[in-house]
């Protein structure tokens, strides 16, 4: 079988191979197959190389959230702060009826000195170790004569009357005529939903603190926390025309009580 005569063997027959060029023409061919392997390599690479990126990054952002637990709390609501109301320093004067102590005497020392008081004397006053406001003390007031002539003469001095501090907690509470029920429906019939507010679709609560009188008539009306928008202004207005309520008692009187109520503005 005859050796195979490559192109190169052709053209360099008869010449000096040592040279350099035909070992250039030799590996000429294999080295340009592989540079041009390589260079289809790197571009190929070069291509793929965001795609891989992209599928590790969600292979391992999937891998943390599959172990982690995440775990949603309840946001807990505003809490709104309490309002504060300074107490009475002391209360006011009541009037008492002296009441006879029980005393174990022989029966040669018993006399009635006095007369117990009656349930009619209890009926404005309360049992107390002596009589107050000289109510029930049984005592015979003597007239001098009247040609007698004044000792001294007595000139009537005139006093401002003393305004009694309102209650803030009493036996019974002052009520609205027909209870809380009543209250509700006069408030749904009296209050309007100011227009600014209804613009601004603004709702909430208005807290307005009025004093009850001994008489039920409202008075010293005080808005003690608004929402602004016009609501504070309605809320004091439906209080102010309010009916005459219940007074709120305290040791069986009627009394001034202080009293807070929340008016709720809500847009159907």
């Amino acid at each position: 079988m005859e050796p195979v005569v490559t192109l190169d063997e052709l053209i360099f027959a008869g010449r000096n191979r040592a040279y350099g060029a035909f070992d250039l023409r030799q590996h000429y061919r294999p080295t340009l197959a592989r540079a041009l392997g390589l260079g289809v390599g790197l571009f190929l690479l070069a291509l793929l190389t965001p795609a891989l990126l992209n599928e590790l990054v969600a292979k391992k952002a999937d891998f943390w959230m599959k172990e982690a637990t995440l775990t949603k709390l309840p946001v807990a609501p505003p809490v709104e702060p309490p309002i504060r109301l300074a107490l009475p320093e002391t209360a006011p004067p009541v009037a008492t009826v002296r009441n006879l102590p029980p005393l174990i005497l022989p029966d040669a020392a018993v006399t009635i000195e006095e007369t117990p008081p009656t349930v009619e004397d209890f009926r404005d006053a309360t049992s107390g170790d002596k009589t107050a406001e000289e109510t029930g003390n049984g005592e015979e007031i003597i007239l001098p004569p009247e040609d007698a002539a004044p000792s001294r003469v007595e000139q009537a001095i005139e006093t401002a009357p003393v305004s009694e501090e309102p209650f803030l907690v009493v036996e019974q509470n002052p009520d609205f005529p027909g209870g809380t029920a009543a209250l509700q429906r006069h408030l749904s019939q009296n209050l309007r939903y100011p227009a600014p507010a209804s613009r601004a679709n603004v709702s909430g609560r208005v807290f307005v603190g009025f004093v009850v009188n001994a008489d039920g008539s409202i008075a010293d009306v005080q808005l003690l926390r608004g929402i602004g928008f016009g609501c504070d202004e309605e809320a004091k207005r439906v209080i102010e025309q309010m009916p005459r309520w219940k007074p709120g008692k305290q040791a069986g009187r009627a009394v001034r009580v202080r009293f807070t109520l929340p008016i709720v503005f809500a847009l159907e």
